[in-house]
């Protein structure tokens, strides 16, 4: 399912990109882009105004198209425009909290995810996945466990000795 996104609302919602940093549109396709990679052949479309047009980086690729909108548009407008040629409305997803972008998406019965609830899947990313289910997560490794992952990464057991 196909995402479009406005890029600086989203990255107002996360904690760790700020808005006046030069490479926050960077960082936020970073996310994007692993987040697209966890959701096999998912398609990303994000835009930004205001940003640096020309940016030293190629930013599109691994399942993320990035577009800068230049004066006189801004993104919000950028992001109406491009809600209303999108054919297969029920496909589509669209990440924004602004009200327009979001209003217009909707009438047209394109599913609208909050940015700050968009915010949180892509921090998640970033959190260490245990399985709930899995009752060795909360246990040491064994002995046997150690010496199967030093061989391995060809760790020879006699000169690491000092890691058991």
């Amino acid at each position: 399912m196909p995402i479009l996104i406005d890029g600086h609302n989203l990255i107002g919602q996360l904690p760790d990109i700020d808005l006046s940093d030069p490479d926050d549109e960077a960082k936020l396709v970073a996310k994007l882009r692993r987040y697209a990679a966890r959701k096999r052949g998912r398609r990303i479309v994000v835009i930004f105004d205001g940003g640096v047009y020309g940016h030293p980086q190629n930013l599109n690729g691994y399942g993320v198209e990035v577009r800068f909108v230049k004066p006189p548009r801004d993104a919000d407008q950028e992001l109406i425009r491009q809600i209303r040629t999108i054919r297969r409305c029920e496909e589509w997803q669209v990440v924004s909290s602004d009200r327009a972008v979001a209003g217009e998406a909707q009438a047209r019965g394109i599913r609208v995810i909050p940015a700050q609830e968009f915010a949180r899947r892509l921090q998640q990313l970033d959190q260490p996945r245990i399985n709930a289910n899995d009752k060795r997560a909360d246990r040491p490794l064994s002995k046997a466990e150690v010496e199967e992952w030093l061989r391995f990464f060809g760790v020879d057991e006699d000169e690491d000795a000092l890691y058991y």
